[in-house]
């Protein structure tokens, strides 16, 4: 896969990664200081391509871009958060991941 393009789509409140008739995505409440990621999928098929840490980076940058602090109820942000401590000062305080 060259380049996987990662939508924001605010109304449904995720990011998204579309590839034929596949859709991965990280979904997302905001509040005006922070942002709670609740649930990353990516299906079977779209498995092993890098796409899961794409969206994760993507979302990452966006909070950042957007001075969010991070809350990461979804086991798979926490997870790419402990593999990427660059990310960490972004966590809501007292928040362990």
């Amino acid at each position: 896969m060259d380049q996987i393009n990662v939508i924001h789509n605010p109304e449904r409140k995720r990011f998204e990664v579309k590839i034929d008739n596949h859709l991965a995505v990280c979904e997302y409440i905001m509040t005006s200081t922070r942002i709670i990621f609740t649930h990353t999928e990516v299906p079977k098929t779209m498995e092993g391509k890098g796409i899961g840490t794409t969206l994760a980076k993507t979302a990452m940058e966006y909070a950042r871009a957007n001075n969010l602090k991070i809350m990461p109820l979804c086991p798979y942000i926490a997870s790419y958060m402990r593999r990427h401590p660059e990310h960490q000062d972004m966590l809501v305080a007292g928040v362990k991941i």
